[in-house]
């Protein structure tokens, strides 16, 4: 069995983007990465997150929201977080290999109807990106 590259995902709620980019990252290359999600403060899932991944084709199963402590003891080759706020608040990690930041707006804060399908679409083609660069390393 070959290594897969562990991926955590972090934002304050793990409602929506975090749950959003684990399921695209699954959906987009699981012979490679393990993709997992966590919240600063989590909320439950934001039922438009699970609703937009399955409208899109996107499994949405195993997908709950969870902290950040309860993955404490799991280490992660790369984590990335979705907003700010978690970027300041990630240092609770234990020395991750590698740390991205990107900053998606919550959909759950816009007034935009087509908000959630926006900021997949944003997620996906950042995660392809993020695909593309890691498989070509090795």
């Amino acid at each position: 069995m070959s290594y897969k590259i562990p991926v955590l995902f972090v934002c304050t709620g793990n409602s929506a983007r975090s749950q959003i980019a684990e399921a695209l990252l699954r959906h987009t290359d699981s012979q490679n990465f393990e993709a997992a999600s966590a919240g600063t403060n989590p909320k439950p899932i934001n039922p438009k997150a699970l609703e937009v991944l399955e409208k899109a084709g996107v499994s949405t199963e195993g997908l709950y929201s969870k902290s950040l402590e309860t993955l404490s003891d799991r280490r992660f080759d790369v984590v990335i977080t979705l907003c700010d706020k978690a970027a300041q608040e990630c240092q609770l990690l234990a020395n991750p290999a590698e740390v991205l930041a990107w900053n998606f707006e919550d959909p759950s804060a816009s007034s935009d109807p087509k908000a959630f399908e926006h900021i997949l679409q944003a997620i996906h083609e950042r995660i392809k990106l993020f695909v593309l660069v890691k498989t070509k390393r090795n």
